[in-house]
């Protein structure tokens, strides 16, 4: 094992905190993504689907598909065309509703949602909890600009 290694497998007995890159929130992120995706296959809803459910919930009044795709697109940097089959599929089971062109979040995808709230928030107390209050602070000023200049670069390339 290289010393690298060794630095990022130290846990709290260790002196100093592990040697971090430019990977080590992306691994947080897939494992904690890795919980909630467990969850959610118990509730038969996949990933791209809670986030475009919870993207209705979350936009307080009805969307158009325009705007609720391009809103899922900014999270997930999927497919136009793979967001309005997710759309489809979510509509297919009765968690969203379309009225006169406008998508809104029925009763059942409203419940769904807090049901796996309910059963991810005990789960995700045991994996961010005891962190230090001003860690996502910082953590955020880092992420929130590599976030824009990533999205900026996906931009070009997709252009």
């Amino acid at each position: 094992m290289t010393i690298r290694r060794a630095a990022v497998l130290c846990n709290e007995s260790c002196d100093q905190p592990p040697e971090t890159d430019a990977r080590m929130p992306g691994r947080a992120h897939h494992a904690a993504r890795g919980v909630l995706e467990q969850v959610l296959a118990r509730h038969g809803l996949a990933f791209g689907q809670q986030v475009t459910l919870r993207t209705l919930v979350a936009a307080g009044t009805p969307l158009t598909a325009d705007d609720d795709v391009a809103r899922v697109r900014g999270s997930l940097k999927a497919a136009p065309v793979d967001i309005r089959a997710t759309l489809d599929a979510l509509a297919a089971r009765q968690s969203v509703l379309a009225d006169d062109a406008l998508l809104r979040p029925a009763d059942a995808g409203r419940e769904l949602l807090a049901a796996v709230g309910a059963e991810t928030a005990p789960l995700a107390a045991r994996i961010w909890g005891g962190t230090p209050d001003e860690d996502p602070a910082g953590a955020g000023r880092v992420l929130a600009p590599a976030t824009e200049r990533a999205d900026a670069q996906l931009a070009e390339l997709t252009a």
